[in-house]
């Protein structure tokens, strides 16, 4: 708790904290309607508009976690071209989220769905969050462009993430991951999850 925090706004606030554990969400450029990505905007805009000044972190931690529950809930909806909806992406999103584990982070915990994904991360070293999740949707990228015979970048540019507090936001995190799929209404072919098996040994899992 006595790690300095450091604290930037984008869409949403992010904060970072040397030697923190991440509960991440990135999506696909087309997985919010734009209605959704209108009214988002416009949440912003009453936020700033309501909110005495000076703005606390009590409050940006507010409006990040009502904002980012709105967005999963849309992005359990299934909208835009929902690349893992194929086998061979979700398992290339699957493999590039692992390829790094254990060198440039320790990877806990994900889960794949058809727009988006949600893993737990812990950075190593002098890596940081930003830079390895821009190597993995990078590679993803590239390899789904190839695939399709298209070009460009196929992910929104920013991820909502949080720094994991203690252990009951951790099995929070870790059961709101295993759960996704089924809250989803999807079948469990159409979506992966997983968790590190030294973190089940351990006693963590999913819960049905």
């Amino acid at each position: 708790m006595d790690v300095p925090v450091e604290f930037y706004v984008r869409h949403l606030p992010h904060w970072r904290q040397a030697e923190a554990t991440y509960f991440v969400t990135f999506r696909l450029n087309d997985a919010l309607h734009p209605q959704q990505l209108k009214k988002l905007v416009e949440l912003k805009q009453q936020f700033l508009a309501r909110t005495p000044r000076p703005l606390t972190d009590e409050h940006w931690t507010k409006y990040a976690r009502d904002t980012t529950r709105r967005i999963e809930r849309w992005l359990d909806q299934g909208y835009g071209a929902c690349y893992f909806a194929d086998p061979a992406n979700s398992q290339l999103l699957a493999d590039s989220l692992q390829h790094y584990h254990e060198t440039r982070c320790e990877t806990h915990s994900y889960v794949v769905m058809l727009n988006h994904a949600h893993a737990i991360m812990k950075p190593l070293g002098d890596y940081t969050l930003e830079d390895t999740l821009g190597l993995i949707k990078g590679y993803v990228a590239n390899q789904i462009n190839l695939r399709n015979d298209t070009e460009g970048s196929i992910w929104a540019q920013e991820s909502y993430d949080t720094i994991i507090r203690n252990g009951t936001h951790l099995e929070n995190a870790i059961q709101y991951i295993g759960r996704n799929g089924t809250k989803a209404k999807l079948p469990p072919e159409k979506y992966r999850r997983w968790i590190n098996p030294t973190w089940e040994q351990a006693g963590w899992k999913f819960f049905e």
